[in-house]
């Protein structure tokens, strides 16, 4: 639910500025609903013990941290891919290719920390990955737009 919620925001500035929804923006909220779907399991996987003393079914607590982990990981494959076709629907350049390059090596990065019996790692892998995410996505795909225009 939290991935669809800031989902909508790409989508819902595009029509705020253009009047229209075209498959680029969709595309765009479709990469942060699963970018963030993917690291919201991976951060479940720490409440794991809560979850399952109160009877929460969360996706670590259902399926163990080891699945859950894979399901994370899938689930910022499909991200990535996202990304993969937004860059090539958009005609982006070499800048919006770096971008998207280093938004992969840091997601495989991320979770090459995170080990299902090692979670010590995962605020590291959380909140640093996942800020340079961000700001790499817009400082290169905004730059390979205002440069190619």
């Amino acid at each position: 639910m939290l991935g669809w919620c800031l989902a909508i925001a790409p989508s819902g500035a595009w029509i705020a500025i253009k009047g229209e929804l075209n498959l680029l923006p969709v595309l765009l909220s479709l990469a942060v609903m699963l970018w963030t779907a993917g690291f919201d399991v991976l951060y479940a996987c720490q409440d794991y013990d809560f979850d399952r003393r109160t009877g929460l079914h969360s996706i670590p607590q259902t399926l163990g941290i080891n699945r859950a982990l894979w399901v994370a990981r899938g689930i910022h494959a499909l991200m990535f891919a996202v990304l993969v076709f937004f860059f090539w629907q958009a005609h982006l350049g070499w800048l919006g290719l770096a971008g998207v390059m280093a938004t992969g090596a840091l997601l495989v990065y991320q979770h090459s920390i995170v080990k299902a019996n090692d979670l010590s790692r995962l605020n590291a892998a959380f909140f640093t990955t996942n800020a340079f995410v961000s700001v790499i996505l817009f400082v290169t795909i905004a730059s390979d737009v205002f440069l190619s225009r």
